[in-house]
């Protein structure tokens, strides 16, 4: 594509949403898929902002893309601290959408398409401070670089990846629409599957049989009631509350007329930093489960980590001096992915989660035009990096 340098903000997160970057998992709900597009164009602004930039294949066809600032030395001769950005460049699914999704329509004073709360609205207000402040950036305190992650919204493997091979860092601030508020601290996430199974037999005779989907209806009742009582009193978090469970799939038989021997349900805990630290909340379910139906099995689907970074990092402390405040999050995301690998990392960005993967997704204008001015202070902040508590 042939890069035009935007005029705001505003033309710059309207030109985002315009590049289609949906996750391929599941049912995307186009053909539209994928990151690089996306990466490239990201790419191209951070070059004309002075930055080196590349992209770094994760996956075949799906990178992420980076970009270094050039720092002058530091007068003492210590390596500066090195902090970075990173939004992801993918988003949700479009099926279901009641407005065009890569429209980048501005109407009613809002930025209306997929992606523009989650979360190319924060990636535009994070490059565009970069691009205010580019000429400024060599002679901070620290030295900035640029992450766009692909694959958050599924896997999590862009902030793996870099993790593992670019990292550690000294601060990551994670792109996520957060009311620029801090999130310093979010769940983790199990999900796995109960499995029940029985006898199948015919259906006219299910005295014959053992039904899976009986047995697990036993099971469904005492995981809603015991073991949701149970998951909570196991640990709560002063700013988190307890851990949770949703019973959120079943699927189960294969006719009417079989008796059924086999049942699946996935369930989604969203566990407490303490509860992971106890051993987490998978066990406690395994042996809920035995418990109740000797039976049955548990199986681990997926798990992320939960972020409890200490509030007490120079950067953290330059954010809350330019007004944002300390909250937790009920959702996880790259932060925490980027922390398990030794980076001290927190969520923030302009919008509202509740605007994210919804079905006429917007941000405000108003709400990018303040966080391209926040990330700006920011910057301008690290004139100095002080480490003393």
């Amino acid at each position: 594509m042939n890069f035009r340098m935007p005029e705001s903000v505003i033309e710059l997160a309207q030109a985002l949403v315009r590049i289609p970057s949906v996750n391929p998992d599941g049912d995307p709900g186009t053909d539209c898929i994928g990151e690089e597009a996306c990466a490239r164009y990201v790419a191209d602004f951070l070059e004309a902002a002075g930055a080196e930039a590349f992209l770094d294949e994760v996956v075949p066809g799906r990178p992420n893309v980076i970009g270094r600032f050039s720092s002058t030395p530091s007068t003492d001769g210590q390596k500066k601290p090195r902090i970075v950005f990173g939004p992801h460049t993918d988003t949700v699914s479009v099926g279901g959408m009641t407005i065009d999704p890569f429209g980048g329509e501005i109407r009613d004073g809002r930025l209306w398409g997929r992606g523009a709360s989650d979360t190319k609205g924060t990636m535009a207000s994070m490059l565009w401070a970069l691009w205010v402040m580019r000429k400024e950036i060599p002679d901070l305190a620290v030295e900035v670089h640029f992450a766009g992650f692909m694959s958050e919204e599924s896997a999590q493997l862009g902030s793996q990846h870099f993790a593992k091979h670019h990292g550690p860092y000294d601060l990551a601030l994670v792109g996520e629409p957060t009311e620029l508020q801090i999130v310093h601290k979010h769940k983790g996430c199990v999900w796995a599957d109960v499995i029940t199974t029985g006898v199948a037999c015919h259906g006219a005779t299910p005295e014959r049989g053992v039904n899976a989907i009986v047995k697990m209806a036993c099971l469904i009742d005492a995981l809603d009631t015991t073991f949701r009582e149970e998951l909570a009193a196991a640990d709560s978090d002063e700013v988190l509350g307890h851990s949770t469970i949703n019973l959120g799939m079943i699927n189960g038989g294969t006719r009417s007329n079989i008796v059924a021997d086999h049942c699946m349900l996935r369930v989604d805990m969203r566990v407490t930093p303490g509860l992971l630290a106890k051993g987490g909340g998978l066990k406690l379910l395994e042996n809920f489960v035995t418990k109740i139906d000797p039976t049955a099995s548990v199986k681990l689907s997926s798990q992320s980590h939960a972020l409890d970074t200490a509030p007490n990092q120079p950067g953290i402390r330059k954010l809350q001096g330019c007004g944002a405040g300390l909250v937790g999050a009920p959702w996880f995301c790259d932060a925490a992915f980027l922390a398990a690998g030794g980076t001290p990392a927190i969520a923030i960005g302009p919008g509202s989660i509740a605007q994210a993967h919804t079905k006429d997704e917007f941000i405000t204008l108003a709400d990018l035009e303040a966080g391209a001015a926040f990330f700006t202070d920011f910057l301008k902040s690290l004139t100095t990096w002080d480490v003393s508590v």
